[in-house]
């Protein structure tokens, strides 16, 4: 590197104007001492305010050539012990820095820091500010009492204090002047702002994340604002000492108006998080204590908003929240890409209650941002709804709570809450779509209770087709099956009928059904697997057994070429896959004489025969549901713990979404 280049990079390192945060923060953090040396920054805040609020008015009257009074407000003035000596060393500091430059000016500013190196941020910066305080108020003090006192007119002749002060001085400087006495103003607010934001440090970070920011960058913003006020007191200097020289004030005008402006949206969103967080610890207390449920929606929903009323389906009318007063809540909580099969879950629910006067269903939309067309789309869905809809077009207070303590994540969810607001099933959704009406009313015990059943085939094939019940509640073997290879389902068809009709099975008087699930419309297909996948999330978090493991058996058949599972009944006897299944049922002259003994135990050990020769990895796809989810599960076929990837997927089909938008 060139000579020319060590110079101008050495020249840089002391330019604050060129330098960078990092490289201003470097330097000032040598200058600073942690320890325990406290004072009343405070109180001295306070006389400062006061001294400079006077002081900067009288300069205002002297520039505008007015008589304006402040206003009629009694000063507060505090008890307070002056560390006059530690003032009088910064003034003497900051004193007849000529000629003028930024070099010098920081030069000073990292002296004055070294002088202040035990005390906190702020409190250097408000010990610099009264220093400063001292002479400008004595200044502007001298100059209003000189025509008339003539102790002030002598003092004021040793200050050069006629020097500014004379009309044609006055006329000459004004703007000069103006200028200086505006950067005082901002040089006061911005401390004020630090001071505010060190107030703020009694939250939690963890509560309020834009407080951690804010305060790790007041030490930079309170060296430029000490830089500030030594350039203005070497500004004053040549202006009363006539100079020929003058300092450039704009760059750090700017400077103080970026940092004041970005403290002051600072301090906006730190009051925000604060009142966001205040706002969730009282949701949190209002759901641990019982209370009525009126008052917990009205703080879930709107908060300090005007509660709105609910729009109620069934008679296309609205209605005061008051409805709900001593209630069953079902809260119906979704986003607006909601299907009308999910909106379906809820209507057998909606019919079987409304006899009951003690239960009620309303449904809280989630929405981000509003917009026209979301308004219209809302409204489309609204009105497939019977029950209680909340019409409110912000965003929903407890959205946050909604998000973290119910884990929404915008699939629907169903919350259950009891008449006094406390929480009865934290999702309850999964729990409806698998059993229906037999979960009802759809608490953690009645889950708890329904998961006991071994028996979950009919409450899961029950409702997509009709056929199905007769079957079940006759006690018939029924094998159902699918797969996403077709020409696998026309093997296994050909191999299960040819079983179910032969001349062994009709001389044992076996009944056997099939129904191929894959045969059937696009919208059982979806029922059936959905309704798979909400038993598997009703019993993932219990203890594994042997239902657990069966249900997450046929979850990973989803996307398999081939696959069947046999029940007798709402019983399952076996499932498998693929390969091993459809040899199964193809290879039945090979196990036909063991079912005089019994079919299903027959069907079941021969399969399991094949399924030990046959490799497979077993892939299981977990729905992106509402609630906590297990970070380990162990293999349906095996022991082991299963490997978790992730996987994105889009079927490029949103006939329900087009049509109501």
């Amino acid at each position: 590197m060139s000579a020319k280049s060590l110079l101008q990079n050495a020249e840089n390192e002391r330019n604050p104007l060129t330098m960078s945060d990092e490289q201003i923060l470097e330097q000032i953090y040598s200058t600073h001492v942690h320890s325990d040396t406290k004072f009343d920054v405070d109180s001295l805040l306070t006389l400062v305010e006061n001294t400079l609020r006077r002081s900067t008015h009288i300069v205002d009257n002297v520039v505008q050539g007015s008589h304006a009074s402040l206003e009629t407000m009694d000063d507060k003035i505090p008890q307070f012990k002056s560390p006059l000596c530690t003032l009088k060393q910064i003034a003497s500091e900051m004193a007849c820095k000529l000629p003028p430059s930024e070099e010098t000016a920081h030069k000073t500013t990292l002296a004055i820091l070294n002088k202040l190196s035990k005390y906190d941020w702020d409190a250097k910066a408000v010990l610099t500010l009264a220093a400063f305080a001292l002479e400008y108020s004595d200044f502007w003090l001298l100059a209003q009492y000189q025509p008339t006192d003539p102790l002030a007119k002598s003092v004021a002749i040793l200050k050069r204090v006629p020097f500014l002060t004379r009309p044609a001085a006055l006329q000459k400087h004004r703007q000069a002047i103006a200028e200086v006495n505006n950067l005082v103003k901002a040089t006061l607010q911005v401390i004020e702002v630090i001071f505010e934001l060190e107030k703020l440090t009694s939250y939690d970070i963890k509560d309020v994340p834009a407080l951690g920011l804010a305060i790790e960058q007041i030490p930079v913003d309170v060296y430029w604002a000490i830089i500030t006020i030594v350039s203005v007191v070497t500004q004053i200097d040549c202006l009363i000492t006539e100079s020929e020289h003058k300092h450039e004030l704009s760059h750090y005008g700017q400077k103080i108006n970026i940092i004041l402006s970005k403290l002051r949206k600072q301090i906006t969103l730190c009051r925000q998080q604060i009142d966001e967080a205040e706002y969730y610890r009282k949701l949190k207390r209002l759901f641990q204590s019982p209370t009525e449920i009126i008052e917990v929606l009205k703080v879930l929903i709107f908060n300090k908003a005007a509660p709105q009323p609910l729009f109620h389906g069934a008679t296309k009318t609205t209605v005061e929240m008051t409805v709900l007063k001593k209630k069953n809540v079902y809260l119906f909580i979704s986003s607006l890409d909601i299907t009308d099969e999910e909106i379906s879950v809820l209507r057998p629910v909606y019919d079987s209650i409304k006899s009951k006067e003690n239960y009620k269903i309303v449904w809280i939309p989630i929405v981000e941002a509003w917009t026209e067309q979301l308004h219209k789309k809302f409204e489309v869905l609204k009105s497939k709804m019977p029950w209680y809809v909340v019409q409110y077009s912000g965003m929903i207070a407890g959205y946050k709570y909604i998000k973290e303590e119910w884990q929404f994540k915008k699939n629907p969810m169903v919350v259950v809450l009891s008449p006094q607001g406390k929480v009865q099933h934290s999702n309850a959704f999964h729990l409806i779509q698998a059993h229906g009406t037999r979960a009802f009313p759809f608490t953690t015990f009645s889950e708890q209770q329904i998961n006991n059943e071994i028996n979950w085939v009919g409450s899961v094939v029950g409702n997509i087709h009709p056929i199905i019940n007769g079957w079940v509640e006759g006690q018939k073997y029924i094998l159902f099956y699918g797969g996403k290879d077709k020409e696998w389902i026309q093997q296994f068809t050909k191999y299960a009928s040819a079983l179910a009709n032969d001349v062994a099975i009709k001389e044992a008087k076996i009944s056997i059904e099939l129904f191929c699930v894959e045969k059937e419309d696009k919208s059982l297909v979806k029922r059936f697997w959905s309704g798979i996948e909400s038993l598997f999330v009703t019993k993932v978090q219990k203890p594994v057994d042997a239902v657990t493991q069966e249900v997450q058996k046929m979850l990973s058949y989803k996307n398999e070429s081939g696959w069947a599972l046999l029940s007798k009944g709402p019983s399952v006897v076996t499932s498998g896959h693929g390969i091993a299944v459809l040899k199964t049922v193809a290879e039945f002259e090979k196990w036909k004489e063991a079912i005089k003994k019994d079919f299903g135990l027959s069907f079941k050990e021969y399969h399991a025969k094949i399924a030990a020769t046959t490799h497979r990895c077993s892939h299981l796809e977990i729905p992106n549901v509402a609630g906590k989810l297990p970070e380990t599960i162990k293999c349906p076929d095996c022991p082991r713990v299963m490997e978790i990837f992730i996987s994105y997927k889009c079927c490029h089909n949103d006939n329900n979404a087009n049509a109501i938008q």
